[in-house]
Formats: C-alpha cells, sequence, structure tokens
C-alpha cells in the first residue's frame, strides 16, 4: 500500500485519502497503538469536522466529546493519556483532519 500524501506537519494532503489503514500508519508514526478508545474519539472528531468543516482546538473538543460521549471522556486528562503531548493535533492528524486553527 503506497502511503498518503502528507503536509510538511505531517497532516493528509487530501482528506479523502483517509481510511483506517491510513489512521493506522499515522498512529504507528505518532507511537501510539489505536485501542477502542481511541477510535472512539477519531470516529468523534471526525463527525465535528463532518459538522463545523473545522477540527476543533482543544477545548472545543474536550466540550463536544463530552457532549457525545459522557463527562468521564470529555476531560483533558482522558485525551492527554490517549493522544499525549497536543491531543487535539495529534488526534485530528490520525483522524485525516486538517491541523486545529489554535494548535501550535
Amino acid at each position: 500500500m503506497q502511503p498518503a500524501a502528507l503536509d510538511k506537519d505531517g497532516f493528509l494532503r487530501n482528506l479523502s485519502d483517509w481510511d483506517e489503514a491510513v489512521a493506522q500508519q499515522l498512529a504507528t508514526s505518532e507511537s501510539i497503538e489505536l485501542s477502542a478508545a481511541h477510535w472512539e474519539i477519531i470516529h468523534c472528531l471526525r463527525k465535528f469536522y463532518a459538522e463545523f468543516e473545522l477540527s476543533p482546538a482543544m477545548r472545543p473538543l474536550v466540550k463536544y466529546v463530552a457532549q457525545e460521549l459522557g463527562p468521564e471522556k470529555g476531560n483533558s486528562i482522558y485525551l492527554m493519556r490517549l493522544f499525549p503531548g497536543s491531543p487535539a493535533k495529534i488526534a485530528a492528524r490520525i483522524a485525516g483532519l486538517p491541523r486545529p486553527e489554535n494548535c501550535l
């Protein structure tokens, strides 16, 4: 399988290139082994993007996850455990979405 084209920051150049195999590759490059909990957040992020046509920064991501999956998952500590470092940016990258606007 040909690797998907990425920009200089590791985000997909073409959002339509995304599928679960691409997500696995992107997660591996982040040293993340995707579990059911990761997929839940990835699918939630893709739903957010479909609804609002943008990748959420951390605060809107936490709020949306809490609304969709409950407060025990909609908090920054839970997201940091799954996507260490910058959860909004790393999760968006693995979900095949553009870089969130406010993420460094």
